[in-house]
């Protein structure tokens, strides 16, 4: 069986024959071949947020944020093993004709598992959302996915978590921005997934952030890198920079004076591998005394170690014979069905929903997002080659007793579409074909040309934050033409954060927040509007309104930041979703040993649909501590139930998860009562106001012993 030890030992075997100049070549992320010792050039960079990206031909299921919806960490894990499996058979592919291109490789920069703090971040529709909880169990099971062993040990693809750490914008910032949160934020929001997906997951990488943190750029943090990942957490993979982010320690940071310093102490203080071209001149530091050979090679041996534990040089890893034929086949194309049924979240419906086919002869669909690849893919993606936009689903669908009106109603964001026609070209169009249709699905939001990555070469328009949480002015002027005809209106949003359509939301019967919904997300999206299936989606962030003061976006610090410490009541609250069927919750009961809190509570579907339902646990301390969380995520479980169906789950509360962090980071466990609660929702006023229903709760005391008791 091949493991770490014996990885290790093989790379440096292969390591101590290079020359100095041999090994340095070889911290690169384009990495060149040494013939001379049988190593083939090799790129480390290959994405697969949600699907292998940027490599042709891929299943392409929902963004991050959209599976962080469907709170199901065993469905991820699935999807990861798919990611994993075609991503083999790509690069399987791609090394017989002798192409060794970049992102055809087996090491995989994903996931990013940073923080959605703020809802202007661009990239947050990257990550699983807001929570840590969440987060970090997500995390881990998309890592544990990607990184399956074959019955020699070899890993699938090697995993890497990003972007290490506090890390969430501004994107116009990120070069040279220094961070300093808080002691207790750190280590209550910012820390806790990461420590997941090494500990837990054993993540094999882990890439460093552009940011600075206290003063010392993520690439050459002492802190980050090795007091806290490799020695408190012991971290054994190895660190590769973001892209040109050790060249910003210089440029941008002024943390060193030139690219040999940069490049020397990136490698001493622990960064591996660098994604860019900044190590070019680690020979140059060496001979100015900067950098050791020992230093240089030990770097070497540590991503060696990764590329003998993919089974690279070995004619024995089964994984060699994975087949293209595998790659975006018919299986994988439906469970990309299945992972957008489950990230759509119902936010309003007053019964227009399901529709009923039987009562329709017409139906109007208009808007930007109607017949858009792009409202599908999010950024960081691949392309399936046979996509379904939402009007495709819709559609097919409806069948051919139903006449479908299509228009695009305006451009996406510009003001006007035509430079030879009056701004609102579509219009009157849209108008028209809502006023003579007997129901409007009206399909707005956004796209990753919209919101993404400062700069990102995929994104047309070299995206970056949101200026604020409204649509474009091109979709506000639509959705008041269209909500002023006063006929019967759904609205879907297609995006990969919160918007604010609070202005419409009387005028329509139902808001469905469908993310950017994967390769055959309209056909997903169809089957919700008919009935097919029950929506079943929760919100993994806050939706805000747009005029509640959120704090400085460069301010870090978490207070008024997500559900956890917000003063005011938002738009929609984080953990909400509505699903046709109704479910209840009855007979909570606890137990416990002193050391963890086993929960049972019973769960029965009591409407008319076959539903899945999310079952939440959250935990508030009743006392006063430091800055304490209004409540907090424990943990969580999704459910599938026929009607009429009940089913006992359980759930095993650990003595930790009481647990409060101090002002100096630490984390205490704090005598005093606290309140577990288990339901559908957040225990928050605004939640009660949507779903007229309060969570079961029971109380639990930590005593001087610290042991746990359950009154």
């Amino acid at each position: 069986m091949e493991n770490r030890e014996s990885c290790r030992k093989k790379a440096e075997e292969l390591v101590g024959r290079m020359t100095v100049e041999e090994a340095a070549s070889q911290l690169l992320h384009q990495s060149p071949a040494i013939e001379r010792l049988d190593i083939p050039e090799y790129n480390w960079w290959s994405e697969g947020l949600h699907g292998v990206a940027r490599a042709g031909i891929a299943t392409v299921f929902p963004q991050a944020i959209g599976m962080a919806a469907a709170f199901d960490d065993d469905f991820l894990e699935k999807e990861a093993e798919v990611i994993a499996t075609e991503a083999r058979a790509k690069y399987n592919a791609a090394k017989r004709h002798g192409d060794r291109d970049i992102y055809k490789g087996l090491t995989y920069w994903s996931p990013n598992i940073n923080i959605f703090r703020d809802p202007r971040w661009g990239r947050g529709h990257e990550t699983y959302g807001e929570d840590p909880v969440l987060t970090g169990r997500l995390g881990k099971a998309f890592i544990k996915g990607l990184q399956q062993k074959d019955e020699k040990g070899y890993l699938k693809i090697a995993a890497c978590a990003k972007h290490f750490a506090v890390h969430s914008g501004p994107e116009a910032l990120r070069h040279g921005f220094d961070v300093t949160p808080t002691e207790k934020d750190l280590n209550e929001t910012y820390l806790p997934a990461f420590k997941e997906a090494v500990r837990d997951g054993e993540v094999e990488a882990v890439m460093t952030a552009y940011n600075s943190v206290f003063g010392e750029p993520c690439c050459a943090n002492d802190r980050l890198i090795n007091r806290i990942l490799k020695e408190e957490w012991g971290f054994e993979g190895h660190i590769v920079s973001d892209c040109w982010a050790v060249k910003d320690m210089h440029g941008d940071h002024h943390f060193t004076k030139t690219p040999e310093e940069s490049a020397a102490l990136a490698v001493r203080r622990g960064c591996d591998l660098n994604c860019g071209c900044t190590y070019e001149n680690l020979i140059f530091a060496l001979n100015d005394g900067l950098i050791t050979e020992e230093e240089i090679r030990s770097a070497a041996v540590r991503v060696f170690t990764t590329r003998f534990l993919l089974g690279m040089f070995d004619a024995d890893c089964s994984y060699e014979k994975i087949p293209y034929c595998v790659v975006n086949c018919r299986e994988h194309q439906e469970l990309a069905v299945r992972a957008a049924e489950n990230s759509a979240v119902l936010l309003k419906n007053d019964g227009i929903l399901p529709l009923d086919r039987s009562k329709l002869k017409s139906i109007a669909v208009i808007g930007p997002n109607a017949y858009s690849a792009k409202a599908l893919y999010g950024n960081y993606n691949g392309d399936s080659g046979h996509f379904c936009t939402n009007l495709d689903g819709i559609r097919e669908a409806a069948g051919d007793d139903i006449r479908i009106y299509y228009s695009k109603g305006c451009d996406i964001f510009e003001e006007q579409e035509d430079p030879l026609a009056k701004p609102g070209k579509y219009l009157s169009e849209a108008e028209e074909i809502a006023s003579i249709s007997d129901v409007t699905i009206l399909c707005v939001g956004l796209d990753a040309d919209l919101e993404g990555e400062e700069g990102d070469t995929g994104n047309a328009f070299a995206s970056g934050d949101k200026p604020d949480l409204l649509l474009t002015a091109s979709q506000r002027r639509l959705c008041d033409r269209i909500t002023a005809l006063g006929k019967p209106l759904i609205i879907v949003i297609n995006s990969g954060s919160a918007l604010d359509l609070s202005a419409w939301e009387d005028k329509a019967g139902a808001v469905l927040q469908a993310w950017y919904s994967g390769e055959s997300g309209g056909k997903a999206l169809a089957e919700i509007l008919f009935g097919d299936i029950s929506p079943s989606g929760k919100l993994p962030v806050t939706f805000y309104y747009n005029d509640q003061k959120l704090p400085e976006f460069t301010d870090y610090h978490m207070k008024g930041r997500t559900y956890k410490f917000l003063e005011e009541k938002p738009w929609y609250p984080f953990g909400y979703g509505l699903s046709y069927s109704e479910f209840s919750y009855s007979g909570l009961k606890a137990e416990t040993d002193g050391e963890e809190l086993a929960l049972t509570v019973s769960l029965k579907n009591t409407g008319s649909f076959d539903a899945t339902e999310i079952a939440e646990i959250y935990i508030r301390y009743e006392g006063e501590a430091f800055e304490k969380p209004v409540h907090y995520l424990a943990d969580f479980r999704s459910v599938r139930l026929l009607k009429g169906e009940e089913a006992c789950i359980g759930f095993t509360i650990k003595k930790d998860s009481f647990a409060s962090f101090a002002e100096n980071g630490e984390r205490k466990l704090l005598s005093g009562s606290y309140t577990v609660f288990a339901g559908g929702s957040q225990p928050d006023e605004r939640s009660l106001e949507l779903t007229h229903t309060e969570p079961l709760r029971v109380t639990v005391t930590i005593g001087e012993d610290q042991k746990l008791s359950v009154n």
